[in-house]
């Protein structure tokens, strides 16, 4: 799943300017995961590109590693294929 599909799934706060949330939603979904509880599946976001989001530390070594046990197949530029692996929840938008 991507973050902007999960941003698109929940909707903009109540009073946010819908064009600007279309703008910084999936950004705001990638803050809220930043926190989110131990039980949350956190690997299993990427960006548009079906890429894993760059940021320090081990995080992106254990996201792919965690996708990988899972099956999710990389190709050699560090992408997934979202119309393979991607999951669109009904009622979202792309």
């Amino acid at each position: 799943m991507t973050y902007g599909v999960i941003s698109s799934h929940i909707g903009p706060p109540e009073g946010t300017d819908i064009y600007a949330y279309e703008r910084i939603g999936p950004r705001w979904v990638g803050y809220a995961m930043r926190s989110c509880p131990d039980d949350v599946p956190w690997h299993r976001v990427v960006n548009a590109e079906g890429r894993i989001s760059v940021r320090p530390g081990l995080g992106p070594h254990l996201q792919k590693s965690l996708m990988e046990d899972e099956g999710i197949v990389f190709d050699q530029t560090g992408r997934i294929d979202l119309d393979s692996f991607g999951w669109v929840p009904d009622g979202s938008v792309s």
